[in-house]
């Protein structure tokens, strides 16, 4: 074993239970490491918006103890996660990413987080992200901009609005972490930054405790440094809660037992000719080695046409969101002597202007375009598409009135899933990432499509410049 593989910061989730559970990895020796490695490399990652040292060590000797005692809470006992800074704990600040809340102290803690206390994971602490969770490139004006670990000269885009989630497990700061997705927050920071990234149907995760942008389309989802950890994490945390009542109308769905079924005999479909019209070219070479490499594993590739391009889907998502964002943030978006990023400001604005009518038509809409993409996709199994059209960019070439968010749009629209998994890096070292887009409820598929294809590749054993 390698002296990387040896430092417990390296292992990925599953790895790091079983040491755990043998007690040949103490969880006070994981937290120590993932803090002193926190404490030398955050200055220049600012991934982390809050840490929380103590109770993470108390946790940890807590869990320690429980292991040795006989008394594990089950396989994640001990493991730390981060959490997105719109998710609530009771008496800790959550600042959503703005400064207008710097002092917004939660009064409640959200479902997912009492779940993973429960099985004993241990919070070390909120990441940063896009103000509002209201953008794709990952930039935060007045918080700061987490930095992309692939590139130790240049600020490149760590994408958003998960971008301090996004580099804080790329850069091996944290094993895991949460993520939000309501046009592809942890899509494209997982595309941009080298990881997994797992967007389940609307329902599958409870948002309760979570602040909203688009609460029809709002989700949640785990980032990993492997397809196992994400199923893992999305077992853990899915299922009904009373408080979120969507997650009550479809039972829970394990994805392990078929996780490792393989590929062969699914029928893909692949990425209509005319959508890869500027798309990266690096991108684009990553995206057709990546469905060979699903075709040799025995998948059967098909073209189907969609209802519309994804340009469409994403501006049709993007009115979606822009009129409830600011149905929630109207009286701080309107208000101009409030510290709101002009670029975010102008993104929840844009609902403004949007009438009651337009609105439901959006949504009308909406539904005729699920019954179109159902009836297209009927007997295709998934629809495998490059996450993101580009590498990370640099931030000085950001244009922030347009969105990267191109290809991962559509899933939130039609209440499909999706993971994104790394699948290639450019010549200049940057990862490129394919999405794996499956039907509403299948997250069991496009996991075991992304665990096969992971399995065939060797794209996890890289390492960000930036450690």
């Amino acid at each position: 074993m390698s002296a990387q593989s040896d430092n417990p910061r390296h292992l990925a989730v599953h790895r790091l239970s079983a040491a755990i559970q043998a007690r040949h990895l103490s969880p006070v020796e994981l937290v120590e490491t993932l803090l002193e490695t926190i404490g030398r490399l955050d200055g220049k990652l600012h991934a982390f918006a809050a840490l929380y040292s103590d109770d993470a060590r108390l946790a940890a000797e807590g869990a320690e103890k429980a292991i040795r005692a006989g008394h594990s809470a089950g396989p994640l006992h001990g493991i730390p996660i981060a959490l997105k800074d719109l998710i609530e704990l009771d008496g800790r600040v959550t600042t959503g990413g703005s400064r207008v809340w710097n002092d917004r102290i939660a009064q409640r803690t959200a479902t997912l987080v009492s779940k993973a206390k429960a099985a004993g994971m241990i919070v070390i602490g909120k990441t940063h992200l896009v103000e509002f969770a209201f953008g794709g490139w990952g930039t935060n004006q007045h918080l700061g901009t987490p930095w992309n670990p692939w590139d130790a000269q240049t600020a490149r885009t760590p994408g958003g609005s998960s971008s301090g989630s996004g580099v804080a497990v790329a850069a091996r700061l944290v094993p895991c972490a949460i993520g939000s997705d309501t046009g592809g927050s942890v899509r494209l920071p997982a595309s941009w930054c080298g990881i997994v990234g797992f967007k389940p149907t609307a329902g599958r995760i409870s948002t309760h405790g979570v602040l909203p942008i688009a609460p029809t389309l709002d989700t949640l989802g785990p980032m990993t440094r492997c397809v196992e950890d994400a199923a893992i994490l999305y077992n853990l945390f899915q299922g009904c809660d009373p408080l979120d009542p969507r997650t009550c109308q479809h039972p829970p769905d394990d994805p392990m037992p078929a996780l490792r079924r393989g590929v062969a005999g699914l029928r893909l479909a692949v990425m209509p000719k005319v959508e890869r019209t500027g798309v990266d070219r690096e991108v684009l070479a990553a995206y057709d080695a990546s469905v060979e490499v699903l075709r040799g594993l025995g998948a059967e590739l098909r073209r189907v046409d969609l209802p519309c391009k994804f340009a469409d889907f994403a501006a049709s998502t993007g009115q979606i969101i822009g009129a409830e964002a600011y149905s929630i943030l109207s009286e701080i978006v309107d208000r101009a002597d409030l510290p709101v990023d002009p670029a975010v400001r102008l993104r929840v604005l844009s609902g403004k202007s949007l009438s009651a009518r337009d609105y439901l038509l959006a949504l009308s809409e909406r539904e005729k375009l699920k019954q179109q993409f159902a009836l297209a996709f009927a007997d295709i199994d998934a629809l495998v598409t490059p996450t993101t059209a580009t590498p990370a960019i640099p931030l000085a070439d950001v244009d922030q009135s347009s969105t990267p968010a191109q290809f991962t749009r559509i899933v939130n629209l039609l209440d499909l899933c999706a993971l994104s998994l790394p699948n290639g890096f450019t010549a200049a070292g940057l990862p490129t990432s394919l999405q794996i887009i499956c039907k509403a409820h299948d997250e069991a598929l496009a996991l075991r499509i992304g665990w096969a294809y992971e399995q065939a590749t060797d794209w996890l054993e890289r390492i960000p410049s930036v450690m």
